[in-house]
């Protein structure tokens, strides 16, 4: 890439000025912008820059504008060494289009935002859940969109408290975005940034001050009368059997969707489940088996299914709210959610907030509401935070109003 300036005589004004422009060659292309506010007169044009007039002649401005030249070189400089650090291939636009990026400059030569943000998932898929890629992958469209969407280009030295305001502006004024999702979309940019800076990309450390809210929501579960209704109900339809079936395993064993289809023969023994956790990557985990999901393996042992039926998580939660809507699981749920300080309200059946995750949130709510201890609870799903168990505090409370009705309402 090579920078030549040059004198537009053919531009020359009344008072004998003439604009500068910039030529610059790339790849067999030449990009031309012109120096905004600079000109000169051809006489006192020298060697690339506007040398001293006389002392009888009106000031030219020479220190300014070659100020002006000096900068414009060294964003070119940069911008080259940003091309070839990134073994970038480009042409004239893409030039133009970096010249005219404020933002981009000496701290632009870290490595370009969202190839940085590629590589870093490319680099988790070792090390995380598939579940958690297409999240990261979700994430990088959102930023994506937002950048499309409002102009505001994410460099990592951009990423600041500017980019924090502007992107919450957008996620609750144009996407009406969740509280909680917004949350998440925080708290995924700041561990790509850590990851980031971890790895000398970049040197700013204003992301740290983002802040990720986080809105309690009502836990969606079966509680054991509905339970035990979902497990007995005879279905018509073989596709709503074995959904039911492999929901109520997991919610009568605890098991995540994702370990509940990986299930093996070989994970099962006489009175437990020995399987390696996929999420945490728990080696030999144990599971005991009780009575029901005893049951139900014995319904598909030796059959086409052994152990359980196999299916998609899509498929899987399409078909189970179908089956919840037969069972008549069907009471009203008034769900509370916020988009920043806007209150949503609404009241849905029971049925159409049934998914693959709430089978895990139905053995634990239930498991609790009976009294089981909260370790083996921990140690049964393997769920080792405590911070996550803060969500369950609603069936203490139900648990109380049981118990004091029985008590009062028979005085």
């Amino acid at each position: 890439m090579e920078l030549t300036f040059v004198v537009r005589k053919d531009k020359i004004n009344k008072n004998g000025l003439c604009p500068i422009r910039a030529d610059i060659s790339i790849n067999g292309e030449r990009a031309r912008k012109t120096i905004r506010g600079v000109k000169t007169s051809i006489k006192d044009w020298k060697n690339n820059r506007i040398k001293a007039n006389l002392k009888n002649e009106k000031y030219n401005f020479h220190d300014e504008y070659n100020t002006k030249l000096k900068e414009f070189e060294d964003k070119v400089d940069y911008l080259f060494r940003y091309i070839r650090s990134n073994n970038l291939i480009v042409g004239k636009n893409y030039i133009i289009e970096k010249l005219n990026d404020d933002h981009f400059g000496e701290n632009s030569l870290a490595k370009d935002f969202f190839s940085t943000y590629q590589n870093y998932i490319d680099k988790s898929n070792n090390r995380v859940v598939p579940g958690s890629i297409k999240r990261y992958k979700s994430n990088m469209k959102f930023f994506k969109d937002f950048e499309e969407f409002t102009g505001y280009k994410m460099h990592f030295e951009s990423i600041n408290l500017e980019f924090y305001e502007a992107f919450t502006i957008y996620c609750f004024e144009e996407r009406n975005t969740l509280n909680n999702y917004f949350g998440k979309l925080i708290t995924g940019l700041k561990a790509f940034m850590n990851w980031a800076f971890e790895r000398d990309f970049h040197q700013n450390i204003s992301f740290k001050k983002f802040k990720a809210p986080k809105n309690r929501i009502e836990v969606i579960y079966l509680n054991l009368e509905e339970l035990k209704t979902f497990y007995h109900f005879k279905f018509d339809n073989i596709k709503l059997e074995k959904v039911r079936d492999l929901y109520c395993f997991s919610s009568f064993s605890g098991l995540r969707f994702s370990d509940l289809n990986n299930l093996k023969s070989s994970n099962i023994h006489d009175d437990y489940l020995r399987f390696n956790i996929q999420k945490t990557k728990d080696i030999d985990h144990i599971t005991p088996l009780n009575k029901y999901t005893k049951e139900i393996l014995s319904k598909y042992k030796n059959t086409i299914y052994d152990p359980l039926p196999k299916i998609s998580s899509q498929k899987f939660n399409e078909y189970l709210k179908l089956a919840c809507k037969e069972a008549e699981i069907n009471q009203m749920i008034n769900i509370t959610r916020y988009v920043g300080s806007k209150r949503i309200d609404t009241e849905v059946p029971k049925y159409q907030l049934i998914t693959s995750h709430t089978a895990k949130k139905t053995f634990i709510s239930n498991s609790i509401a009976m009294g089981m201890n909260l370790e083996v609870i921990k140690e049964v799903t393997g769920n080792t935070d405590s911070k996550s168990f803060e969500t369950y505090k609603h069936v203490s409370k139900t648990t109380i109003t049981s118990e004091i009705s029985k008590i009062w309402n028979n005085i």
